[in-house]
């Protein structure tokens, strides 16, 4: 089953709850090596997102994913924002007018959104960021798709390798962002961007699940 702007909708919806709901486990974790500020951030942009999503009227996916990008963008703080948004700006970018996004499509996207946020950030895997998360959810992926997977199957196995990749994350080292000037003490602690990304890629897998 094929997914349309109104179940991308509606996914994201879940995906705020998500992010509502581990707002503090966010904060904690970003508290250790940040800002403590990521969970107040993201939990501020995906309400920003829920708002501009009410009454519909997306014609594409790609439609909805683009007010996402740039309501992220001008309403979370921190690197978070720009990254976040370039990430969902790319996956707009790379569904272009499909009005239903198939396995492929989905697979399509989040490689545009990991290619946006590496592009922005300049981060690889190793670097204790979001891109931990995201590669493997991006390969595991494009394997599932290219196995002829739909939708749920894609981002089922996507999530799975996300949540992986963000526990791999605990005994690095960052070498990007703030979390880089801690050094050796970066290390034992989970990245809360790599958090926040599987915690997203579950929600939009969970809600492909239940269609």
């Amino acid at each position: 089953m094929g997914c349309t702007a109104e179940r991308l909708a509606l996914a994201l919806r879940a995906a705020a709850a998500v992010i509502a709901v581990h707002r503090d486990e966010l904060v904690e974790l970003d508290r250790a090596i940040g800002d403590a500020d990521h969970g107040e951030n993201m939990h501020r942009g995906f309400t920003a997102v829920v708002a501009k999503l009410v009454g519909g009227g997306f014609d594409t996916p790609g439609a909805v994913l683009k007010v996402t990008a740039t309501t992220l963008i001008s309403t979370v703080g921190g690197a978070s924002g720009p990254l976040y948004g370039t990430a969902f700006l790319r996956a707009s970018t790379a569904l272009g007018d499909t009005s239903e996004v198939d396995g492929p499509g989905a697979a399509a996207a989040l490689r545009g959104a990991l290619d946006g946020v590496v592009a922005r950030g300049k981060a690889e895997v190793g670097d204790k960021t979001m891109v931990d998360a995201l590669a493997p959810a991006v390969e595991a992926a494009k394997a599932a798709a290219e196995a002829g997977g739909d939708v749920a199957a894609v981002l089922a196995v996507a999530a799975e390798a996300g949540e992986r990749g963000a526990e791999s994350t605990v005994p690095l080292v960052a070498r990007k962002g703030r979390a880089s000037y801690l050094g050796e003490r970066s290390a034992g602690h989970l990245d809360p961007g790599a958090r926040s990304t599987a915690l997203l890629l579950r929600a939009l897998a969970d809600e492909a699940g239940a269609s």
